[in-house]
């Protein structure tokens, strides 16, 4: 039995997968971890989906250190099944239906080794902030023009100098913003800021 026949199509895809996080993450090339906010706008709520995600694991661990921890089990477990299946029966199980009991398998114990991970592994810092904390920064229009009723897509700049993308109309109604304008944010209404002209109040930036 090798890792290229067919029947060991999907964990030969796993590993493939695993290496490519691992290879991935050491260059530092992408950031694909996935941090799942449990309060705030927007957020996931405390409840089925948030206590399945820390049954899961998930949350204890960076999201690419989970999931190389699952691929390496589906594979491991998978490849197993496999053995066993040509043991028992002289041929291995339908590439399907082993994968289909690997990740049953793979599941759980991924789960019980995210844990004991979770307290190993440095825990990042973060610098979220609050969406309202936006309010009495400076932002710069990046493209459209903001008109009363008609937001155009501006960058601001958080506490931490983390950029975010938001939505401005001009606090002013008879007013007006173009792409490269820098505005103040006043306020904001649900997903929508206000803002005034920095040029045109002479304001000092945030």
């Amino acid at each position: 039995m090798t890792l290229l026949e067919p029947y060991n199509a999907p964990f030969a895809i796993a590993l493939l997968l695993m290496v490519a996080l691992l290879v991935i993450q050491v260059l530092g090339v992408l950031d694909i971890d996935l941090d799942i906010d449990t309060d705030g706008d927007g957020a996931i709520g405390a409840g089925p989906v948030d206590g399945l995600l820390t049954l899961l694991g998930l949350g204890r661990v960076p999201l690419t250190v989970w999931l190389v921890v699952f691929l390496f089990l589906f594979a491991a477990l998978g490849l197993g099944i496999q053995e066993l299946g040509s043991s028992f029966t002289g041929n291995p199980l339908d590439a399907w239906l082993a994968g289909v009991l690997a990740g049953a398998a793979a599941l759980p114990v991924t789960s019980i080794i995210a844990r004991p991970l979770g307290r190993i592994l440095p825990q990042d810092e973060t610098s979220a902030v609050g969406i309202d904390t936006l309010v009495g920064r400076r932002a710069s229009i990046t493209e459209g023009i903001a008109r009363a009723g008609s937001p155009a897509r501006a960058r601001v700049k958080d506490v931490h100098g983390q950029s975010h993308y938001v939505m401005v109309e001009p606090h002013e109604s008879a007013s007006e913003f173009h792409a490269g304008d820098e505005v103040l944010l006043v306020r904001r209404e649900d997903n929508t800021f206000y803002g005034t002209a920095l040029a045109e109040r002479r304001l000092s930036p945030a």
